[in-house]
């Protein structure tokens, strides 16, 4: 697993439960299934640019929210 995006996965996870969302609930919403997500969450998936916009936008943020400051 790459260190970034174990980063990436902790931001967007951190950012779900502070808006008390599910995993269920945010893949619905991003139209993903809930077990991508938990692999986006766990750093295992390198996620396309599309799909981070989709989160970001579920989520009411911008992409550079989760990956300021990342390599």
């Amino acid at each position: 697993m790459s260190g970034t995006l174990v980063q990436l996965g902790d931001r967007i996870r951190a950012e779900r439960k502070s808006q008390g969302l599910t995993q269920e609930a945010l893949a619905d919403a991003a139209s993903l299934d809930r077990s991508y997500i938990g692999g986006i969450e766990r750093g295992e998936r390198n996620i396309s640019f599309l799909t981070l916009c989709e989160i970001a936008r579920v989520l009411g943020k911008d992409v550079a929210h989760f990956t300021g400051g990342l390599p």
